[in-house]
């Protein structure tokens, strides 16, 4: 056993030191740099804070321990453990794979920077119970914790919504994770998105909503009837007549009136997407699909 207690060379990424030896002698010294915390933890429960500074371990200076181990104490030696906490502001990096309300699949990654801000709170939620006595244990459950957070408030919000008010989005996103933090006994001091995106099928869907000149409605219509198009091609025994015939039934639907379908005239093009008669635009006025 040592008469001093120290975390020396501790380098700028470490987190968290445990000092090796539970058995420790009353009347050393605990010696507290100016940017670290130490915290006895006993029995999974953090007890009593030291800040910088020369400390002498006596039983007055440590009235938590000597009161949860009440006539537990024998001789001069006490068993705990000394965990020594840095605290600088750290940078973390995390990134994951969720969903929005409306089910469209999101990507996203970043990198967040936090310190420790309650000492015991942090040593009996992460330390203690993750077991997570070692930067790397440390920086891997908050990573995790972070991507699950992130994920859980994504699912409040449509597609349309986080990408037409990424500010807003990402805003309430980071209050909810602050909070979340502060549970830990942590500051999240700053949280950037460094990439959101999607799949390209909802990039595509999320370009037209997103011009303003075609609804949800109509983009999700539209890909329904494209993908029945799609399968009815491939169908066997599927000939020109039937795909001709159901094309036809489609540009009926985004007919005016209703009340019986027009003769289509000789040499008319229709939509490759969803099956409108096209009038010599560029765009098809109904799904917005280039022409040509």
């Amino acid at each position: 056993m040592a008469d001093a207690i120290e975390w020396t060379n501790a380098g700028p990424d470490q987190l968290v030191w445990r000092y090796p030896d539970n058995r420790i002698r009353w009347g050393s010294q605990l010696i507290v740099q100016e940017n670290q915390a130490a915290i006895f933890y006993r029995d999974g429960k953090a007890l009593d804070t030291f800040l910088a500074g020369r400390h002498k371990l006596t039983t007055s200076s440590m009235p938590s321990l000597v009161g949860w181990l009440q006539k537990k104490i024998k001789g001069d030696v006490f068993q705990a453990t000394c965990i020594f906490i840095s605290r600088s502001q750290f940078q973390g990096k995390y990134g994951g794979r969720g969903q929005t309300s409306d089910l469209a699949p999101l990507m996203f990654h970043g990198n967040f920077w936090f310190r420790v801000k309650e000492h015991k709170i942090f040593t009996n939620e992460v330390v203690g119970n993750q077991n997570a006595y070692s930067t790397k244990k440390i920086n891997d459950y908050l990573r995790s914790f972070m991507n699950e957070r992130i994920i859980d408030e994504f699912a409040h919000f449509d597609l349309q919504t986080v990408f037409t008010q990424l500010d807003e989005t990402s805003l309430k996103v980071k209050t909810k994770v602050r909070m979340a933090f502060e549970r830990l006994g942590l500051e999240l001091v700053d949280l950037k998105f460094e990439g959101l995106d999607t799949t390209e099928k909802y990039r595509e869907r999320l370009f037209w909503l997103k011009t303003g000149g075609v609804g949800g409605a109509q983009v999700m219509g539209s890909e329904t009837m494209k993908s029945a198009a799609e399968s009815l091609g491939k169908s066997p025994g599927a000939g020109f007549g039937a795909g001709m015939g159901f094309m036809g039934a489609m540009g009926a639907q985004g007919g005016q009136g209703g009340g019986g379908s027009a003769s289509t005239p000789a040499g008319a093009k229709f939509c490759s997407g969803c099956g409108t008669k096209l009038e010599g635009a560029k765009f098809c006025s109904n799904c917005g699909q280039k022409v040509g």
